[in-house]
């Protein structure tokens, strides 16, 4: 069985509302038909090198804070890199994909922002990281600006299942 890891960041109700539209996606019944997915979900400071290594796809979910992603996901990210097959270059910056040779690279992922003015570089430290690692965007980032609605809430559950779904193929 497939199985499919949920790191986030989760500490607003905006935030949790996604992440439950996130979670219930990835448990949709038309997924979880056939072989199924194991859906693991950490919050981002308690999530291992041992929990990315074990998982087939991932969804990050992350607040956009001061123009950069959740110091939560980005500890994640500093403690897990290197563990996981990350490649840095010269500088000590996080390489590219065409560099990424370990045993993550070439995993789906999607992920999930949520802020109040700006999502650029929250999205783009993000994309750098698992450029970095390899990984392949497996679904369309999801942002939202203010208030979680009805439509966020129905592509959060879009993503959730979308990445599930690239899992059972």
């Amino acid at each position: 069985m497939a199985s499919l890891l949920i790191v986030h960041h989760s500490p607003t109700r905006s935030m949790q509302a996604l992440l439950d539209q996130v979670v219930a996606g990835a448990h949709d019944e038309e997924v979880q038909s056939g072989a199924g997915v194991e859906v693991v979900v950490r919050p981002a400071l308690e999530a291992t090198a041992e929990d990315v290594l074990a998982a087939d796809g991932y969804l990050l979910g992350t607040t956009a804070n001061f123009g950069y992603m959740s110091g939560a996901l980005k500890h994640f990210f500093d403690s897990t890199f290197l563990s996981i097959g990350g490649s840095l270059d010269p500088t000590g910056a996080p390489g590219d994909a065409s560099d990424a040779t370990g045993s993550t690279a070439g995993r789906p992922y999607g992920l999930w922002l949520h802020g109040r003015y700006d999502l650029t570089g929250a999205q783009r430290s993000v994309e750098s990281i698992v450029g970095a690692l390899g990984w392949r965007q497996g679904y369309d980032v999801l942002g939202v600006l203010g208030e979680v609605d009805d439509a966020a809430n129905e592509a959060a559950y879009t993503l959730g299942a979308t990445i599930a779904a690239l899992l059972t193929a």
